[in-house]
């Protein structure tokens, strides 16, 4: 009798659900793990953010900051079945951490790589690689288990204010750089994680915008480039956005984290939420999040009185639980790897160098004014070409050591700058981080990183003379910020258009070079399009810079003597006006309009898609950059293989040069019973450095399904019987060489019909 009573008391000891044994947590023993769990213990787990070593799980408080002050958030640790925290940091562009903490007087400094519309316009998916692998080492050296990026959301418009993290108007060079960079990263044991799951393409209003879009734009542009990313890339994770999509949130949307993501796609790494206080959590665990970030005790105890109720299925929650489990059996952390805090930033540095000489768009270059010939003195002018924006804000935002500024990338390559416009630049710059200091006396590292560029200043004729005597060359460097949370507006400080006052320095320069027979660069410090017709005329070259990352300042120098020939071509389309893109006239303005429903009538018609189809002209196109030398395309093959084609081109160098050549193929398609595009991008490549009189062959490989359009009437995905113009291009504009696909049976692949709009468009 008394063995039993001690028996009993035991039994009402160990909680529901919970083995008497000890079982901690291993690859292979998920199954039993999930077997001993409680609810309570289950729903912790899909509740980030927290720590549950102590009991009961009462007063589940945040507690961030245990393993890597700074970072977004982690996920919930269970201490006696061998589940430890997970960290997870935000940082498409890099490693954002806090970069102090407490008993220790070391700077916790990351690398700030060159924005995701630089990387992109690499149009070189093995650098990028190579890139993310630095990356991700880094992410391990400083205590992380997953990046919260790449960032895929398409460039709808060039307004939107994180258009900078992203890469691209196209889905294929979104989905195929996205891949990359993630091989790279995922390549050290730590995963990344793609976002934001779907349709996040503007910032106003973001937690509860509704983007209606059709089911044929959203399966060929918006979410195009997240399939190719999670079928080649394999991320660890993926982030279900803030916005609402076709009605429901995307976060509480089962038709798009699981019919599409996991049933068709076959997805098997977790999900996660955007960060956010809570929305519907059983329907949230429904749809397919395995993680609500940043987590709450209300999301907790959801979970738990749901569950009970029988309005959450403990099917649903045991099937987070598992994707949860299987992702933390690869995490850094269980695995006990003793990060360093010490990552190679020198080597990272350096490396993000060698990638910003190929993402820096030459966009004008008349009568050879670059490279630089005879120059040994230089006035820069424009505050950027002393405070160079490595990175945009927000997530996005990283804490560097240093960033090298064009002036110093001048000095460092031997050339002189004049003293006295540096002076001035720099009394500027000092009165601006005065005014910085009076407005965050708190002195928050985020918002300081996250300022608008040091504001410019008029200079008068007499003194633009006086510079122009003692110079060889003039270089304007400016600069125009963006961020998450706000979209970019057309007019006013830091918008699409230049202010006058910056059009009027560009004119006020040029005008007295050109009046001393020398010449004038503008160089553009943004991660995004601007407008660039008003003043495009005016100066001898046009360097699109981009935000290029910790040493910026080199890679632009190395483009502007010709160490390195441009290589770099631009993702996106720059139009003659803003008010050309389509998606304009249903985009937040700043004047309160679309910002609770974005209405995609556009369609598919953004950007090369639009432009290029109805030939309307723009300032530079899809596609487009400038060399110091020239490229002959010669010898195109398009041959049919097994469920598609595969082509070839030969790519010889014929300037004075070595220098690199990214090959873009768009196909036209046949007639159909859809209005399609004039071209589409469906591959590309670059050359290896070819010196002059060398040639490449370079080989594509495109499948019948990478040729379909959607079909909503059918909800299937055709490539239609006939022949398929294939265009070796320079640029969308710019097709130097063709060949012929014929397709002789129409391919079909039915898909689920599902995510309508919940209203005409």
């Amino acid at each position: 009798m008394k063995i039993q009573n001690i028996l009993l008391a035991i039994a009402v000891l160990v909680p529901s659900g919970m083995k008497a044994q000890n079982i901690t947590l291993n690859a292979k023993n998920i199954d039993k793990v999930i077997k001993a769990m409680t609810l309570e213990e289950k729903a912790h787990l899909i509740t980030g953010g927290t720590d549950a070593s102590f009991k009961g799980f009462e007063n589940r408080k945040p507690r961030l900051w245990k393993h890597v002050e700074g970072c977004a958030g982690t996920t919930s640790t269970i201490p006696r079945l061998g589940i430890p925290n997970t960290v997870l940091a935000d940082g498409p562009c890099g490693v954002r951490i806090a970069p102090h903490r407490d008993g220790t007087t070391q700077t916790f400094f990351a690398t700030a790589f060159p924005v995701g519309t630089a990387m992109a316009a690499t149009w070189n998916t093995d650098l990028v690689t190579e890139a993310g692998k630095a990356f991700g080492n880094e992410i391990l050296e400083y205590g992380c288990d997953i990046i919260l990026g790449p960032g895929l959301n398409l460039h709808r418009n060039p307004l939107c204010g994180r258009n900078f993290e992203y890469y691209s108007e196209d889905p294929l060079l979104t989905g195929k750089i996205a891949a990359a960079s993630i091989r790279g990263i995922q390549t050290y044991g730590v995963g990344a994680c793609a976002k934001h799951f779907a349709a996040n393409s503007q910032e106003d209003n973001r937690l509860q915008l509704n983007e209606v879009v059709s089911q044929r734009a959203l399966r060929e542009l918006y979410l195009k480039g997240f399939e190719i990313a999670v079928k080649e890339g394999k991320p660890w994770a993926l982030m279900s956005s803030y916005n609402k999509l076709n009605g429901p949130y995307t976060q509480e949307n089962h038709e798009l984290l699981t019919i599409l993501l996991r049933d068709e796609w076959h997805y098997n790494g977790i999900v996660m939420t955007d960060w956010i206080d809570g929305r519907n959590t059983p329907m949230q665990v429904h749809a397919g999040n395995d993680v609500l970030e940043y987590g709450t005790d209300v999301q907790y105890q959801e979970i738990i009185d749901n569950a009970k109720s029988g309005k959450l299925k403990m099917e649903d929650i045991d099937k987070a639980v598992r994707r949860v489990l299987e992702y933390v059996v690869h995490s850094s952390h269980f695995r006990g790897y003793q990060y360093s805090s010490h990552p190679d930033l020198e080597a990272h540095a350096a490396l993000t160098r060698k990638v910003a000489d190929e993402c820096i768009v030459l966009l004008k270059n008349a009568n050879g004014a670059l490279p630089f010939t005879q120059v040994d003195t230089v006035a820069l002018f424009g505050a950027q070409s002393y405070d160079l924006m490595a990175c945009g804000c927000g997530a996005a935002t990283v804490n560097v050591g240093k960033v090298v500024n064009v002036s110093d990338g001048l000095k460092n390559a031997g050339i002189t700058i004049t003293d006295d416009l540096a002076a001035l630049y720099a009394k500027n710059k000092e009165c601006a981080d005065l005014q910085d200091k009076i407005s965050h006396p708190d002195g928050n590292w985020y918002w300081r990183l996250g300022r608008a560029p040091y504001p410019n200043f008029s200079l008068s004729e007499e003194g633009i003379e006086a510079q122009a005597k003692k110079s060889d060359i003039a270089v304007i460097t400016l600069g125009h910020q963006s961020r998450e949370g706000i979209d970019r507006r057309i007019h006013g400080d830091q918008g699409y258009n230049f202010t006058d006052a910056e059009k009027e320095l560009i004119k006020n320069v040029c005008t007295v070079y050109h009046k001393f027979g020398k010449k004038v660069v503008v160089v553009i410090n943004a991660g995004c399009a601007l407008e660039t017709t008003s003043w495009r005329d005016q100066p001898d070259a046009i360097l699109m810079a981009w935000q290029p990352g910790v040493d910026g300042g080199d890679a632009i120098v190395d483009i502007l003597t010709g160490k390195v020939n441009p290589s770099a071509k631009s993702p996106m389309t720059w139009p003659l006006d803003i008010m050309d893109e389509p998606s304009t006239a249903n985009f937040p303005l700043g004047d309160g309009r679309n910002t609770t429903e974005s209405l995609h009538k556009e369609g598919i018609n953004i950007g090369y898609r639009y432009f290029n189809t109805i030939k309307k002209a723009v300032a530079f196109p899809f596609g487009f950059g400038l060399s110091y030398t020239s490229f002959k395309y010669s010898n195109p093959t398009v041959k049919a293989v097994k469920g598609g084609f595969r082509a070839t081109i030969t790519v010889e160098n014929t300037g004075k040069v070595a220098g690199k050549e990214a090959v873009q193929v768009y196909v036209s398609a046949p007639k159909s019973n859809i209005d399609k595009p004039e071209n589409e991008l469906k591959a590309f490549a670059k050359t290896r450095l070819l010196n002059p009189g060398e040639s490449q062959t370079l080989t594509f490989n495109v499948t019948d399904y990478e040729l379909a359009s959607f079909h909503e009437d059918g909800s299937c995905w055709i490539s239609d019987q006939g022949d398929y113009k294939v265009r070796f291009a320079a640029s969308v504009e710019d097709v130097r060489a063709e060949g012929t696909y014929t397709l002789k049976k129409a391919f079909m692949q039915k898909v689920n019909d599902i995510l309508k709009p919940n209203k005409p468009l």
